[in-house]
């Protein structure tokens, strides 16, 4: 069933750039977790089993590092990859540790371990019982019991997998690792009924305020095809546009919607958006990503911040960005090692039902 949102607005007024460095956690439980904020999931060295998170804090305007560490008093593991916020619970999906971290969404408690993956790298929650994972690696879906925290079986689909958008009665999961389909799950009895053909690796998936799927395909790590930006009627399976990047040196990534659903966003040497009644992708740049290496991005649904993150090297510490909906820079902040995926939390944020 398709994902509702009750969001309640956010509001805050900044004047300056903030930049902090190392922050301190001080009253965990009272202080800022259980406020609006961000999560960023820093993903660490690959082996290291350094991987962290951080929480950007809307009442206290801060960045606070090692948030899971600090409440469990163990690592999160190796490559924390990305995380999904359902009712009360926080999803986080840790990649080469081949699990999933079950917590408290305002404390940050850990309530389960779901081990047994293979290689997850996305979890999308149906319902209060039910989540599809993807891996780059295993040739199925995962299909998770969330009300026992366990694996309840696997969907075939003879592929690797990586982002899942979920629409009415429907999981598009997109082939991105050498592939170029997109997989049509029949989510109540789990059997694969279609795909779509798009372009080489489709990578990231947003719906806009008509129900309409676009889908980001990066054109592949080679640079053997262009990348593509397409449209697809959910219902028909029908591809209803197609942008061409222009060179075949393009390798968009991140596709992120707004509130309202009616403008894209996406990082290709910085930072562009797009109306979805556009003939044309942006030539120009809506944010310039100067000195930094722009890695994750997401747009808040309460109140349309733009956060980015920043991967530096990818083997040290990087910030996280934030931007207001104009594009003016708000605040710089140094997060963990590589940070990555971003993951809004907005009061209230209700079960999926």
């Amino acid at each position: 069933m398709r994902k509702f949102l009750i969001i309640a607005a956010v509001s805050i007024s900044l004047s300056s750039c903030l930049k902090l460095t190392d922050p301190v956690i001080s009253d965990i439980e009272e202080s800022f977790l259980s406020g609006p904020g961000v999560f960023v999931v820093n993903e660490g060295n690959f082996r290291s089993g350094n991987g962290s998170l951080s929480f950007y804090s809307y009442d206290s305007v801060k960045l606070f590092n090692h948030a899971f560490l600090s409440v469990n008093h163990r690592p999160l593991g190796d490559v924390p990859y990305s995380a999904e916020i359902s009712g009360t619970r926080m999803y986080i999906v840790v990649n080469n540790s081949g699990k999933i971290e079950v917590v408290d969404r305002d404390y940050l408690r850990s309530i389960a371990t779901i081990n047994g993956l293979i290689a997850p790298r996305y979890i999308s929650v149906l319902d209060r019982d039910k989540a599809y994972v993807t891996s780059l690696y295993s040739d199925s879906i995962t299909i998770l019991d969330l009300a026992s925290n366990t694996i309840s079986g696997y969907i075939a689909l003879k592929h690797p997998s990586e982002a899942v958008s979920v629409y009415n009665s429907k999981a598009f999961v997109a082939h991105w690792a050498g592939g170029n389909k997109v997989f049509v799950i029949n989510t109540p009895d789990n059997t694969v009924i279609d795909s779509i053909e798009v372009g080489m690796e489709p990578e990231s998936m947003v719906f806009d305020r008509n129900g309409t799927l676009w889908i980001l395909c990066n054109g592949g790590w080679q640079r053997e095809h262009f990348a593509e930006l397409i449209a697809v009627n959910p219902q028909s399976l029908e591809i209803i546009n197609r942008f061409q990047f222009p060179s075949i040196n393009d390798s968009p990534t991140c596709l992120q919607i707004n509130r309202t659903g009616e403008t894209l966003f996406y990082l290709q040497n910085g930072l562009r958006r797009m109306n979805i009644n556009e003939s044309a992708l942006p030539s120009s740049v809506f944010i310039q990503n100067s000195s930094y290496n722009f890695y994750k991005l997401g747009i808040n649904p309460a109140n349309d911040d733009i956060f980015v993150t920043d991967a530096s090297d990818y083997q040290n510490k990087g910030n996280v960005l934030r931007y207001n909906s104009n594009g003016g820079l708000v605040s710089l902040m140094q997060a963990d090692i590589i940070p990555g995926g971003i993951c809004f939390k907005n009061n209230p944020d209700p079960y999926i039902e």
